[in-house]
């Protein structure tokens, strides 16, 4: 769909018709139920929007509640990080965001390819996640999709990691607030790197936008996923990550990675572009380690960094991981 940009000037214009002293004031026609469309439409853009620029970041997540049996709550996890979030694509109805993470010294950083955020506006299909690296394209029923966005998170690698649906709302004090229903993710690298006890995380995933940054809040559930499809919850857990404003002396590196490496970048998407648009399911595995398709594809995307790699030699390394990894289910 198509988006005009016209409410601004719309709502600027109306009730200006001249009046005299003897004839009555005209009242300003009410706005049109499309002029308000797009009124709101250009708020969920701008907040969507407001998510780009330098943070101080920290991610913070805490398992709340043991549901299973004897089960014993895991330690806190808490991560400090600084990112730069850049807009990649911006076509109105569209807008693709990528996170930069910045580590090392200020003096000396090194830039690591981090997650990604899609936002399509009345989305028709979405991803989500089955559970044993199973993925599926399912239709957003019309009346789901009427005024909302699907955000699509995507791994370091570029592979899906979880997609929503939901509206955007505004509050009178600016506050912007996005939450859709509960959908699945697989296991964070977190908890995939240490142990082997659940299957899946079936979240609720907020983000709220304020003054001074935004916030990426998660309400979890991990899940084990029995082979013949039945699902027994394990623990809960509680996610809060916090982007606030912050001016990195060492941005520019960020900025400096992405010129060098978005051409590779863009085949790798297009690889993960394709699944979805054509086929209705597929599988992409990887070792908890990230040694089967995390790491080799980063470290072709490393290649063309440090000019060690024409982009066409380092996609051709990644799609031999890509190839071995992905498989579409008939």
């Amino acid at each position: 769909m198509k988006i005009a940009y016209f409410a601004a000037a719309a709502l600027a214009l109306a009730g200006c018709a001249t009046t005299s002293q003897t004839a009555p004031v005209a009242e300003a026609p009410a706005a049109s139920v499309q002029e308000r469309s797009q009124a709101l439409f250009e708020q969920d853009r701008q907040a969507i929007l407001a998510m780009q620029g330098e943070y101080a970041v920290t991610f913070d997540f805490r398992e709340t509640v043991p549901i299973a049996e004897g089960y014993e709550l895991a330690e806190p996890k808490f991560t400090p990080a600084r990112e730069v979030v850049i807009v990649v694509e911006d076509t109105g109805d569209f807008i693709m965001l990528q996170h930069l993470l910045i580590v090392g010294e200020a003096d000396n950083p090194f830039i690591v390819k981090h997650w990604r955020q899609d936002w399509r506006y009345e989305p028709d299909a979405v991803l989500a996640f089955q559970g044993h690296d199973d993925w599926t394209v399912e239709e957003v029923p019309a009346a789901d999709a009427a005024g909302a966005w699907s955000q699509t998170v995507y791994q370091v690698d570029d592979s899906p990691r979880y997609a929503a649906v939901a509206q955007w709302e505004h509050d009178a004090e600016g506050i912007s607030t996005w939450e859709p229903p509960v959908s699945w993710r697989p296991l964070p690298r977190r908890d995939d790197t240490t142990r082997d006890d659940y299957d899946a995380i079936a979240a609720v995933n907020r983000h709220t936008i304020t003054p001074w940054g935004w916030t990426h809040e998660q309400d979890n559930s991990k899940i084990v996923v029995e082979e013949d499809g039945s699902v027994r919850e394990l623990v809960r857990e509680i996610g809060i990550n916090t982007y606030r404003n912050s001016d990195l002396s060492n941005d520019q590196a960020a900025h400096d990675y992405w010129e060098a490496t978005h051409e590779y970048w863009a085949l790798v998407r297009e690889r993960f572009d394709w699944l979805e648009a054509n086929t209705g399911r597929f599988h992409i595995e990887d070792d908890a380690e990230g040694t089967l398709l995390y790491g080799p594809v980063l470290e072709a995307g490393q290649r063309v960094l440090f000019g060690m790699a024409t982009v066409e030699e380092a996609f051709a390394e990644a799609e031999t991981y890509l190839d071995s990894q992905i498989t579409v289910i008939e």
